[in-house]
């Protein structure tokens, strides 16, 4: 399970702004969030910056929300 939803909700975003967002159809946003199909790489990181969590958070492989900061 995802916590795309969770995500979205938080954000005070519906399916069709963040579609929009990152250039996809709300039938293909819902599709993800619904576990119906698996998301790309490059889209996880579009909605983990738009959504300000971890990339790792939105797949629900951990329950930390903060994105880890990189350092250059």
């Amino acid at each position: 399970m995802n916590n795309l939803k969770t995500a979205r909700k938080a954000a005070g975003l519906t399916q069709t702004e963040v579609a929009a967002n990152i250039g996809i159809t709300q039938n293909a946003y819902s599709y993800w969030e619904n576990g119906k199909v698996k998301i790309d790489h490059e889209s996880i990181a579009k909605l983990s910056k738009l959504f300000g969590v971890s990339a790792d958070y939105l797949m629900g492989i951990s329950e930390h929300k903060s994105r880890i900061r990189q350092v250059f």
